[in-house]
């Protein structure tokens, strides 16, 4: 299963904008050789919905994006920053 994990290898690519997330569905749906219309069909979502996410748009739907992602086999890692108190021990 791929991962989106900051800091990683190229499976494992930081997330910090929409269009990053974008490019990121795109570059796994082409290289599983599935069109824009199978990757909606597979995770259950319209092809606009697809046409938009990886175009960066970021107001997407949230359960759609993670619709998107298991269908492609990928998942969603949350790293939090250590603060600042945390640091300074």
């Amino acid at each position: 299963m791929k991962s989106i994990l900051p800091n990683q290898s190229a499976s494992h690519s930081p997330v910090q904008s929409a269009a990053q997330l974008g490019v990121l569905v795109r570059s796994s749906r082409l290289a599983m050789g599935l069109t824009q219309p199978q990757l909606a069909l597979a995770a259950g979502c319209g092809l606009r919905f697809i046409v938009e996410l990886e175009a960066g748009k970021p107001t997407v739907r949230f359960e759609n994006v993670m619709r998107v992602l298991q269908a492609l086999g990928a998942s969603l890692h949350f790293e939090a920053a250590a603060s600042s108190s945390t640091k300074s021990k």
